[in-house]
């Protein structure tokens, strides 16, 4: 073994123990408020990540839209196709709020989606609710930050783990979540003239 390969075992293995101690203090286990946010792509994406991954531990979990209408998307099609007797899918709105234009049919709509949320929540079934979206709902005022925060305080189950996306989520929110993610945009193919492609934006 030359020098070199043993001060980096040796280096590594200073690393590992360290590793180690750290870990064996984490031996908590919770069901985690996890929030993507940003103006970067990949907030549902990574959150529907984690779905699938639920999918593939054979876990039961649900999946409430908020903003996004009937659109096919990837997704969604393999949710409702192979996968809805373990993952419950609920497309409640009915697109972006530029293009219905109908503040009043909007917030109906988030509302009841809001309702489904909690019920999907409370469900002792469900290890894992992603509401995808939400956070553009509470930001028109079509949900109520308020009543989410205290929701998730006090409702929540204590090992259900909760996805929240969307752009600009609130302090509040940030505040009792676990898990915060910001997604960061440095380049992006729309800004170039290119339009959302299938199997990469749905």
């Amino acid at each position: 073994m030359s020098e070199d390969t043993e001060r980096h075992a040796m280096k590594m293995a200073k690393k590992k123990a360290a590793r180690d101690k750290i870990m064996a203090t984490k031996t908590d286990k919770k069901g985690l408020i996890v929030v993507h946010t940003g103006k970067g792509k990949g907030k549902s994406t990574a959150a529907f990540g984690m779905i699938f991954r639920h999918i593939a531990h054979g876990m039961q979990s649900a999946v409430v839209q908020f903003i996004k209408g009937g659109m096919s998307t990837g997704e969604r099609d393999m949710i409702l196709e192979r996968f809805s007797d373990i993952c419950s899918f609920h497309t409640m709105g009915e697109g972006f709020t530029w293009e219905t234009q109908d503040k009043t049919r909007d917030t109906e709509m988030a509302q009841a989606a809001w309702e489904k949320a909690k019920e999907l929540i409370r469900d002792p079934a469900n290890s894992m609710v992603l509401l995808d979206e939400i956070n553009i709902a509470i930001r028109y005022d079509y949900v109520d930050i308020n009543d989410v925060v205290e929701f998730l305080v006090e409702e929540k189950p204590e090992m259900t783990h909760v996805v929240l996306t969307g752009r600009n989520a609130k302090d509040e929110l940030i505040e009792i979540a676990d898990l915060v993610t910001e997604m960061e945009l440095i380049k992006h193919p729309f800004r170039s003239g290119v339009k959302a492609q299938i199997g990469v934006e749905y």
